[in-house]
């Protein structure tokens, strides 16, 4: 970064890039597959299904390169450092923020370009842009040759998987990379782009439709030491031509200015995009080669942001200096913290995330299935099930549903709802309004005779259903509720342990909203449980308990639980009454109602595997 007046200078565009001419660079939008990189068996490709990556960012090292001043060893222990640590934390590709050498002289660059030949040499990908000192800093992008792009022009990275293509001009590349399942883009552009280069930029994401968008450049945004952070002036141009108005760019990262600052803008089409400078000149060392590390975890729905030293990370911990000792990591709230990130609503606008198709009964009914209830009927959403109605059986084997209420509930107590689980076969569900002081609720069960109601499954069983609770389902006083149970209670199935005024089954939960499926085996006098975790509000949840003729597992989005108990509990007792649906009852008194929504239901007479579930 410049010292002075000219830290702020804003200079405008000349000698202008065609329209036409950029978009000539683009490379088709089809994307290259990761190759291994390297040689020998430390070679490594990157994981690009694992919902976690890293991408790495190193801001300006112009201090480490500054004539007969410098130190460049800061610089190669950090890129030895992503070597070494590729594998481990995924780091999928490396950005430099510009500023790589402090006076744009051809000694410096080519020092600075040998230290890059570490990453060269095992193919990692990478992108580098110029800052104010590493080219004439009162020129645009149309400034010519120079030692700068002699050095790190496209022709430095234009043989890694990654590389999309450049300007013409040289200064401005972008880059294509794999993570997480999907494509995503980094642009990488000059100090000061041309109008020209903007014009590229936007082509460049116009290539590439529904891939989220890094923009990387040296001069952005500034902040100071009271965490307050603005758009410079040249980013302020930025951000108007070009920013705000792509959806795509979700996030900006800049050097020059300091100390570490971020803000979040909204843009034109009203969603977040997260502005971030990093800079760690101004510390001990020239900022000792700091990288800051971004591990996405797009499971977690977060953005974990850590700053190190790993040349100071290197040395003994018992001959660093005073100094060093406080720089190894930084941890406070600037350069140590999380981005919550909604990413499939952050890329609604450009990558929106379809829904699984809708499958037909005869995709679903198999295996061994005896009960099949689905509630996708075609009446409108928010509509009240009539007392009577009848949910078919779609097995062909007769146990048919039909609605029922507690005393003095309002019919809209059990209603139609188009809200399902992404992965669910039906796009349907009803929403149960039940609850407590007074008893409510509207509930579903079983017909009189129907042959489920006698069933004891002697060889195993698959008991599966999705269920989304609704956020506010802890302050509504929901407790113990029930999501599929067998009526009649463990002494009228002849069992006198273990509570025996408890229902024959249920799957349910308990006060603190933790699943269980708790049941009288055929064989045993007591109850036999699983207990499940807590299951969270607002997200739908597939939830299925599996039963291999002697033990019962339970599972959560496809995953197997802990509290599985070793009793060996085949069958299920009965007592040849039916089944509820979001009920349960106590000594054989019907409970309040379920809050929430409950999607498809299945019941199978054996134990299927995890991959053979409605989810899968």
């Amino acid at each position: 970064m410049a010292e002075g007046p000219s830290r702020r200078g804003f200079l405008g565009g000349a000698g202008l890039v065609g329209a036409g001419a950029a978009a000539g660079a683009l490379l088709p939008a089809a994307r290259l597959a990761w190759q291994r990189v390297g040689d020998g068996d430390d070679s490594y490709r990157p994981d690009s299904a694992s919902p976690r990556f890293t991408l790495a960012v190193i801001p300006d090292t112009q201090y480490l390169f500054d004539g007969d001043r410098g130190d460049s060893a800061p610089l190669a222990a950090t890129l030895r450092w992503i070597v070494a640590h590729q594998a481990e934390r995924n780091i999928v590709f490396t950005a430099h923020l510009g500023d790589i050498v402090e006076n744009a002289a051809a000694a410096e660059l080519a020092e600075a370009g040998r230290v890059f030949e570490i990453l060269d040499r095992r193919r990692l990908p990478y992108s580098v842009l110029a800052g104010n000192h590493d080219i004439d800093q009162s020129t645009t992008d149309q400034r010519g040759p120079s030692h700068y792009l002699e050095i790190f022009g496209p022709h430095r990275v234009r043989g890694l998987p990654t590389y999309g293509g450049a300007t013409p001009d040289g200064y401005n590349t972008y880059h294509v990379f794999p993570a997480a399942g999907r494509e995503w883009l980094l642009l990488a552009l000059d100090w000061r782009p041309s109008d020209g280069t903007l014009d590229w930029a936007r082509s460049v994401l116009a290539a590439h439709p529904t891939s989220p968008a890094i923009l990387t450049t040296h001069d952005l945004a500034d902040a100071d030491h009271t965490g307050s952070t603005w758009l410079s002036e040249h980013g302020q141009r930025l951000w108007d031509r070009l920013v705000s108005g792509s959806d795509q760019i979700f996030l900006t990262l800049n050097g020059h200015f300091w100390p570490p600052g971020r803000l979040v803008l909204r843009n034109a089409a009203g969603r977040d995009v997260h502005v971030h400078i990093t800079n760690y000149q101004y510390r001990y060392y020239g900022g000792g080669g700091m990288v800051r590390l971004y591990s996405f975890d797009l499971a977690r729905n977060t953005i974990d942001v850590e700053t190190l030293s790993p040349w100071i990370l290197g040395q003994p911990a018992a001959r660093r200096n005073a100094l060093a000792r406080r720089e190894v990591e930084l941890t406070d709230p600037a350069n140590r913290f999380s981005l919550a990130v909604d990413f499939a609503d952050r890329f609604a606008g450009f990558a929106p995330v379809t829904g699984r198709p809708s499958r037909g009964p005869a995709v679903v009914v198999g295996d061994g299935t005896v009960a099949y209830w689905r509630f996708d009927q075609g009446r409108p959403d928010g509509e009240a099930v009539p007392d009577g109605f009848r949910v078919e059986d779609l097995s062909g084997r007769g146990n048919h549903l039909t609605r029922l209420s507690l005393p003095g509930s309002p019919p809209e107590a059990l209603r139609w709802s188009a809200e399902h689980h992404d992965d669910q076969p039906a796009p349907a569900s009803l929403f149960f309004s039940g609850g407590r002081r007074p008893a409510r609720g509207g509930y579903l069960r079983t017909v009189d005779g129907a042959p489920l109601n006698a069933a004891t499954f002697a060889h195993g069983y698959t008991v599966e259903a999705f269920v989304k609770l609704p956020a506010d389902v802890r302050e509504t006083g929901s407790d113990g509720m029930g999501i599929l149970s067998r009526y009649g209670t463990g002494r009228d199935a002849g069992k006198t342990g273990a509570d025996p005024a408890q229902p024959i089954a249920l799957l349910g939960l308990s006060a603190g909203m933790m699943l269980k499926w708790a049941v009288f085996p055929v064989e045993l006098d007591g109850i036999v449980a699983n207990w499940g975790h807590e299951l969270p509000a607002g997200e739908w949840c597939h939830v299925a308990v599996v039963n291999d003729g002697r033990l019962s597992t339970l599972y959560v989005e496809g995953a197997r639980l802990l509290r599985n108990p070793s009793v060996a509990a085949s069958g299920l007792a009965t007592s040849g009454e039916p089944w509820l649906v979001g009920a349960y009852h106590h000594d054989r008194i019907v409970q309040p109602g379920f809050y929430g929504w409950i999607g498809d239901i299945r019941i199978t007479d054996r134990p299927l595997p995890v991959d053979r579930l409605l989810r899968a």
